[in-house]
């Protein structure tokens, strides 16, 4: 039922809760509420029900810790899914702007989507420089992309697939 409301009704207490912590206006207050959201709760949540009860309780009889279970065992088998995910939040918090433009204050700070949009309101006629800037702002993307191509391909195959 979340994933159904917008994520902008969430950043007047997201602000409040970063007030409150002394965190507007540094990196951590800009970082630590994107990395959590409830697409990531629900996908881990699918591939972790997907693995095989059977290989849990073996884990149990070898005297495996509830921990021991979770880091040997079903940990390792979602690691598509982990991958996926970080890289998932990674390019949802990368292209963000209306959470940048409300947690930071110095234009010191800024992230790059800031810094394409102020400087393209200062030169609105040069779009050469605009769209160079906007090219550059993808380096990143299509570098991590590249790196990590199987594992999004594997994690998005098996994000349906039940075990």
């Amino acid at each position: 039922a979340l994933m159904m409301v917008p994520g902008q009704i969430f950043i007047i207490p997201r602000f409040k809760l970063m007030v409150n912590l002394g965190l507007t206006n540094t990196l951590v207050g800009l970082v630590l509420p994107g990395l959590f959201n409830i697409f990531g709760v629900f996908l881990m949540r699918q591939f972790f029900t997907g693995v095989p009860d059977e290989l849990l309780d073996a884990g149990r009889i070898d005297g495996l810790s509830e921990f021991g279970v979770y880091t040997r065992i079903a940990l390792p088998l979602v690691t598509p899914a982990l991958s996926a995910l970080g890289i998932f939040t990674f390019l949802g918090n990368w292209n963000s702007f209306l959470w940048p433009v409300i947690a930071l204050d110095s234009k010191e700070k800024y992230t790059i989507t800031l810094g394409l949009a102020q400087f393209s309101a200062e030169n609105a006629s040069q779009w050469e420089l605009i769209m160079t800037g906007a090219s550059v702002a993808t380096i990143p993307i299509i570098i991590i992309f590249l790196i990590f191509q199987k594992k999004i391909i594997e994690g998005v195959q098996l994000t349906g697939v039940k075990g």
